[in-house]
């Protein structure tokens, strides 16, 4: 836990713009871009807890833009994992993460936005095969998804869908995410803001016919170029049979845009 705390403080991230009434979403994604030539490190330490025992994930993630509607970036995660089955407490590399995105739609209005984005993440199958879902399960995976995001002064709306599929196994997933964003504080430059996150997220596995749907409630806090966030994460409906099921996820992050 200590490891973990110490690594997810060194890395900050903000996608900061003058634009943007909130940050973006901390469970989920967002469409909005910065300018070209951006470079942002961000983390997202997640706690998760299981019937199968408990899991954490420590992702370094570095993400650049070379033009202000594309998106590049790779994803390096630490995991440490205390299962149940398995004695074993140790850290290792999780798998490598491949991110692209580009924004095909924009439409700016005074005082609010709405955008769109093609988005891909590849899963190189660098870790141990510990069914650890997003960090860690040794098999090669490719998602493809669209994000759209309404951001207004007052609030923020971001959806996401897309699908997962992996090179063996069952475990293919239509993924969907809805997010609700409220910034407490007025809109101010340089960036000052408090807001709070309301997030859903479900996963169909058609294989298997298995459907989950978690809430996150998160708070964030930016100031700057930096921002820090918590949110918990917990699950609605579990209706599964094959996969573990998931107590709770405690996830920190931080976030740092240069």
């Amino acid at each position: 836990m200590k490891k973990a705390i110490l690594l997810w403080v060194l890395f900050f991230s903000l996608q900061h713009n003058p634009l943007q009434a909130q940050g973006p979403p901390i469970t989920g994604d967002k469409p909005i871009m910065l300018g070209a030539k951006r470079v942002v490190l961000k983390t997202l330490t997640e706690l998760r807890k299981t019937d199968n025992g408990f899991y954490q994930g420590i992702p370094l993630m570095v993400h650049y833009l070379p033009t202000s509607n594309l998106l590049v970036g790779v994803h390096f995660p630490l995991v440490h994992y205390n299962l149940n089955a398995i004695e074993k407490n140790e850290f290792h590399i999780g798998d490598v993460q491949l991110l692209a995105k580009y924004q095909f739609y924009k439409k700016d209005q005074t005082g609010k936005t709405f955008r769109m984005v093609a988005k891909t993440l590849q899963t190189i199958p660098t870790g141990k095969k510990i069914d650890f879902g997003g960090f860690s399960t040794g098999l090669y995976q490719g998602y493809l998804g669209i994000v759209a995001g309404l951001e207004t002064i007052k609030y923020g709306v971001s959806h996401e869908i897309g699908f997962n599929t992996f090179s063996k196994g069952n475990q293919n997933e239509l993924r969907h995410k809805l997010g609700f964003g409220l910034p407490l504080f007025k809109p101010s430059y340089p960036v000052n803001q408090l807001n709070l996150y309301f997030e859903y997220q479900s996963s169909w596995f058609p294989k298997i016919t298995e459907y989950q749907l978690f809430y996150a409630q998160g708070i964030q806090y930016a100031k700057g170029q930096f921002t820090w966030e918590a949110s918990i994460q917990f699950p609605l409906i579990q209706n599964i049979s094959e996969l573990a099921k998931r107590s709770y996820s405690i996830l920190l992050g931080t976030r740092y845009v240069f």
